[in-house]
């Protein structure tokens, strides 16, 4: 029994050919890049920055994002040779599938689903309040039982707010899901258009804010602390979790491994340019945010907006800061309907999920089950949860996540030492462990809700595991003696 469920998989035929059509093969090296920013910046900057600052960290949020980027560093490294090894679309799930086995792999793939799945729904109820202030500038105002969830999460608790549902973030999540439907190229097409504008508008915000930064609200840099969690060195930390949040998506070209021209060039190029150039778009806007105003107030829905506001001078900018967020947290929601159905897709492939979810459309070339399940589900979460629930898996899901592919990595240079590798981690040993001990100490800084919700998330996964993917696992069952489910 225990030897089933750590059974690897060894053979990942890249042969689309078995499995109906296949994927179109139309990303280049920028292309991946591309996406990669288009799934980090966004909640990251236009809101998470704010309540990391005000909440934990003051402005040692940069140590926050630093620490937090060291992190991705070590898993963007690991992920750079795993896709030169495994180049098909299953990201950490089939790198969990090579190096740990079944069970991990399909715990791994579960937790996915919360990091893509569940942070895109966060994402496009964030996306809701930069599009009500841009409208309520423009002097349309929307019913609040139409702008805001029907539930809230409040001391511990699920409670309704008598509003009906979220219509404007269902309405984005459909509008890319049907893009993200008819295919890749257009979706990485409008992706890449979105980048461009949001990054250039990110540069604007900055060179200008600049100049009215006040030194003196950088002191003290790491305030003294208030308790656990707050302020100090713990708040440092507890800030680089919740940062964290806002490096999410690197990984997520790994997911389109299938549609690159060379993915064993383009990958790793992709996802280390990609948090190379978030990294350092995160660090400027963090100081300038942090230098406009008392760090204090920040946490607000729309903290950019809120140091804008601050100053008559930059009033002019207020509209740049909203449709550059609407812009931003619009590509993330984008390249997270596309990385989700190739992970069920791949999953599907390998009998974990039922067939039809392997299904490729024959024109499209896109997994349009999936792509529409996925949607429709985002949807739904995003129409009715609110924005601080949907954000308590993300995070923990991609720690665990990183941890795997970091200890993925050493084991197969141990088990599989003579592959060929056209990249290869660095200092392999210190990156390796360095990276599952910094996941490791960011998952120990959340508080026990987070722990709470990962278990009855975990509890719900595996048993939809033993009771049918365990079953209907190619990997124990070859095809030949498998039947359709």
């Amino acid at each position: 029994m225990l030897k089933q469920l750590l059974a690897r998989k060894t053979d990942f035929s890249n042969d689309d050919s078995v499995h109906g059509p296949g994927l179109r093969r139309t990303l280049g090296p920028w292309g991946i890049t591309a996406l990669g920013i288009g799934a980090v910046i966004g909640t990251g900057i236009f809101v998470v920055t704010g309540t990391a600052a005000a909440e934990h960290a003051g402005p040692a949020v940069l140590l926050s994002f630093v620490i937090a980027a060291i992190v991705s560093g070590f898993s963007a490294l690991c992920y750079a040779e795993f896709a030169t090894l495994i180049p098909i679309s299953g990201s950490s799930y089939s790198y969990a599938y090579a190096s740990l086995g079944e069970l991990a792999a399909w715990f791994i793939g579960w937790n996915m689903v919360a990091e893509y799945g569940i942070s895109a729904s966060a994402v496009a109820a964030s996306w809701t309040g930069y599009f009500t202030s841009l409208l309520d500038n423009m002097g349309v105002h929307l019913p609040t039982a139409l702008t805001q969830a029907p539930l809230a999460f409040t001391d511990g608790h699920l409670v309704t707010t008598g509003s009906l549902f979220n219509l404007p973030a269902v309405a984005i999540v459909l509008a890319l899901t049907w893009l993200c439907y008819i295919g890749i190229r257009e979706s990485s097409g409008l992706n890449a258009l979105m980048v461009l504008v949001k990054v250039g508008l990110i540069v604007i915000v900055v060179v200008a804010g600049y100049r009215y930064v006040n030194p003196a609200n950088w002191h003290p840099f790491i305030p003294a602390p208030q308790g656990d969690g707050k302020y100090g060195w713990s708040g440092v930390m507890r800030g680089a979790a919740m940062v964290f949040f806002a490096y999410i998506g690197f990984e997520a070209t790994s997911t389109a491994a299938q549609e690159c021209k060379n993915p064993q060039r383009d990958l790793p190029f992709g996802i280390l340019v990609s948090l190379v150039i978030c990294t350092v778009l995160y660090l400027a806007m963090a100081a300038v945010l942090t230098g406009l105003v008392p760090y204090t107030v920040l946490d607000t829905s729309e903290p950019v907006v809120t140091a804008v506001a601050a100053h008559p001078q930059l009033g002019w900018l207020r509209l740049i800061v909203e449709i550059g967020a609407m812009i931003g947290l619009s590509s993330v929601i984008l390249v997270m309907i596309i990385a989700q159905p190739r992970i069920f897709m791949i999953m599907a492939r390998d009998g974990m999920l039922p067939r039809m979810f392997a299904k490729v459309h024959p024109r499209y070339r896109t997994p349009h089950i999936n792509t529409l399940f996925t949607g429709a589900m985002i949807a739904l979460l995003a129409a009715i949860f609110p924005l601080d629930l949907l954000a308590n898996l993300t995070s923990m899901g991609t720690l665990i996540a990183f941890s795997a592919v970091c200890g993925g990595v050493l084991i197969l240079r141990h088990t599989m030492p003579d592959l060929p590798r056209t990249f290869r981690v660095p200092w392999v040993w210190f990156t390796c462990l360095a990276g599952v001990g910094s996941c490791l100490a960011l998952l120990l800084s959340l508080d026990w809700f987070n722990w709470a919700i990962l278990a009855a998330w975990t509890a719900i996964g595996f048993c939809i595991y033993f009771m049918y993917g365990r079953r209907h696992s190619l990997l124990r069952h070859p095809p030949a003696q498998t039947t359709n489910p």
